[in-house]
């Protein structure tokens, strides 16, 4: 499982802000449910042209909810001009840290309140600036190259972490590396002949095989599994229908699940019950 501040948590479980502001002086929506994340962000300002209200919306995981949640309280108050100069990592700093792994939700909230500023000030949609260098979640070169400059990041996987570029498919790890050389020279991590895969390749190949191979076995039994969580090679899964009050589960998640991911994904992969 994932580390998280008390912050992260007290942000999760009792998130601030959410909905949408009645008539909205400004609304940015970043991501995509295809992505895994999407966040709608909308403001409204006063008659000293202070945000007054911020409120958002979003579909994520806990550090998107309390990235989003923090970036309310943070903006509340401020001018346009003080808003705009809200960085991801303040928003990180703010919640005490976030894992590495989630810094793209605090990416995510930055994006979002640089659309709502832009909506705000009527200035158009910018349409995509770059090339698309990640298929998977739709990444521009321009996108990376402001991820790598801003968070001085090194490696294929801290790209990934911030920008999610390079976690699905791993076509694009070579178009990566090359901004990464280009920008940060000497500082940039060695390039390796076969990169391990991230952990958002790991939950992604690991939803693909409980959804196509794993679950429609069980079900025929009137079991059931869900993912709770992938953190490096530990595997967190929750067991629902029969499966949970079956005397044999442990056997079912031992010699049948954790089998078939280690057989498919890695076989460094070890699953566990929450």
């Amino acid at each position: 499982m994932w580390e998280y501040t008390d912050k992260v948590k007290e942000h999760f479980l009792n998130p601030r802000n959410v909905g949408i502001v009645d008539d909205a002086d400004g609304v940015g929506e970043v991501g995509s449910l295809a992505c895994g994340d999407a966040l709608k962000l909308s403001i409204k300002l006063d008659e000293n042209k202070l945000i007054k209200e911020a409120k958002f919306q979003t579909f994520g995981c806990a550090s998107a909810i309390a990235s989003s949640s923090a970036l309310t309280e943070m903006v509340i108050g401020k001018t346009l001009e003080e808003a705009r100069r809200i960085t991801n990592e303040n928003i990180a700093e703010y919640l005490g840290g976030l894992p590495k792994e989630k810094m793209h939700c605090s990416v995510m909230g930055r994006d979002a309140l640089e659309k709502a500023i832009e909506c705000y000030l009527g200035e158009e949609a910018k349409a995509v600036e770059g090339e698309i260098v990640c298929e998977c979640f739709g990444v521009t070169d321009i996108q990376i190259e402001r991820a790598v400059r801003e968070n001085s990041l090194k490696s294929i996987e801290d790209v990934t972490d911030y920008v999610k570029a390079g976690g699905g498919c791993g076509n694009c790890h070579d178009k990566i590396q090359d901004i990464i050389d280009d920008i940060m020279g000497s500082e940039a991590a060695p390039r390796t002949k076969k990169k391990a895969l991230t952990n958002l390749q790991k939950i992604r190949m690991i939803e693909e095989i409980l959804e196509s191979e794993i679950k429609p076995a069980l079900e025929k039994d009137g079991g059931n599994i869900e993912l709770v969580d992938v953190a490096g090679n530990k595997v967190t899964v929750r067991m629902r229908g029969a499966c949970a009050t079956c005397s044999r589960s442990q056997m079912t998640l031992n010699n049948y699940v954790e089998t078939v991911l280690k057989d498919r994904v890695s076989h460094e992969l070890v699953v566990e019950e929450v």
